[in-house]
């Protein structure tokens, strides 16, 4: 379902989910929301992120294996290499 709405920013930036909305998706008074900004598409979302944890599990493994971000930069340049001879 994609509906539209619009909503206004209140004083100290507030925004009030309109009554269909809350009533649809079963919002209540104190719960959470994790805002992504993507490039300015706001995405609203009542589930928790979980983007920084896997961005930490992630880091560890490639740590652990010795991965540095020049290492990884440099393997992106062959392969981009081997993709270009590729074409």
């Amino acid at each position: 379902m994609t509906d539209t709405v619009t909503v206004l920013i209140a004083q100290r930036g507030v925004v009030t989910l309109p009554k269909v909305i809350r009533e649809r998706y079963n919002v209540r008074p104190g719960d959470r929301f994790t805002l992504l900004d993507l490039g300015g598409v706001f995405v609203l979302s009542p589930q928790s992120s979980e983007i920084d944890a896997l961005a930490d599990r992630i880091t560890q493994a490639l740590t652990e294996r010795g991965e540095t971000l020049e290492t990884m930069l440099q393997a992106l340049r062959e392969e981009r290499e081997r993709d270009v001879k590729e074409d």
